[in-house]
């Protein structure tokens, strides 16, 4: 450990963080043509919690992307090497950059400036491919001018993106999914939530998600057997139990056909996407 300590790989709190690297040694060729080559791949690594390493890819533009593992702290130590220069004069910088391209289109989103969000979030997925709250943002973009056939790009991205589901991106899942269904791509809206049911764990709100877009594109049955799962984990669901009282006509009249959501903002434990 005070190798890493003497190479600045390490947080003021002593917890590990910054860029460490692999070593893979690979020969080619056959006699005197044989010669041996490095491949050396780059990884961003962070100390969680319980002491266990988080490690992440570093991609070609040198920021941190893709899938993230876990691995311990002594297979860090046994099999990577760090590279704390790396990380301070390149994969920072890279990183400040990105984070200021999205903070940038949000920015613009929140004042309606979409051509000019859209701009920024493009930077942004120009560093990093797969980066999910520019990906997120893009496609909230495109769903608002009504550029269907890019936002569906866009939602295919984030559907093989597991860290789109994940709970510090629950506000803009949610929101890239009212934005789904009220421009009326109920198929696409169903895609969504049932990747995120293939997931998460079994979810009350998630089922209630899926039971609206069925209700909306018009598919009734399949609403009803979504809202009957929501409630089954949940039978204090108000909006299941008011939007499946409505499918069988149970409902008054004029909680009928009214066009407006159900759900309202319903509190819900934290990782959880809301109602719509």
């Amino acid at each position: 450990m005070a190798g890493m300590q003497d190479s600045g790989a390490q947080r003021p709190d002593g917890k590990v963080k910054g860029i460490f690297s692999t070593q893979k040694v690979t020969t080619i060729g056959t006699g005197a043509t044989t010669r041996k080559t490095i491949q050396q791949t780059l990884y961003y690594c962070s100390e969680l919690d319980d002491g266990s390493i988080e490690i992440q890819p570093v991609n070609k533009n040198c920021i941190p992307s893709g899938k993230k593992s876990i691995i311990s702290k002594d297979d860090l130590l046994r099999r990577f090497s760090p590279e704390p220069e790396f990380y301070v004069t390149t994969v920072q910088p890279r990183m400040q950059e990105m984070n200021a391209y999205i903070e940038k289109g949000d920015e613009h989103r929140a004042k309606s400036e979409i051509y000019s969000a859209e701009f920024e979030y493009s930077g942004a997925i120009k560093l990093d491919e797969e980066n999910v709250r520019a990906n997120f943002g893009i496609g909230i973009c495109y769903l608002e001018r009504g550029e269907l056939a890019k936002a569906e790009d866009i939602l295919n991205r984030i559907i093989k993106l597991e860290a789109a589901f994940g709970p510090e991106h629950k506000h803009l899942f949610n929101e890239f999914g009212i934005y789904l269904r009220k421009a009326g791509m109920f198929d696409q809206s169903i895609r969504y939530y049932n990747r995120a049911l293939e997931l998460t764990e079994k979810d009350d709100h998630l089922y209630y998600n899926v039971a609206r877009a069925y209700s909306e594109k018009g598919d009734t049955p399949s609403a009803k057997e979504n809202l009957e799962r929501a409630l089954k984990l949940n039978p204090k669901l108000d909006a299941a139990r008011k939007l499946l009282d409505q499918l069988e006509g149970k409902a008054p009249k004029s909680a009928r056909n009214t066009g407006k959501d159900t759900g309202g903002d319903t509190p819900k434990a934290a990782g959880t996407p809301i109602i719509l």
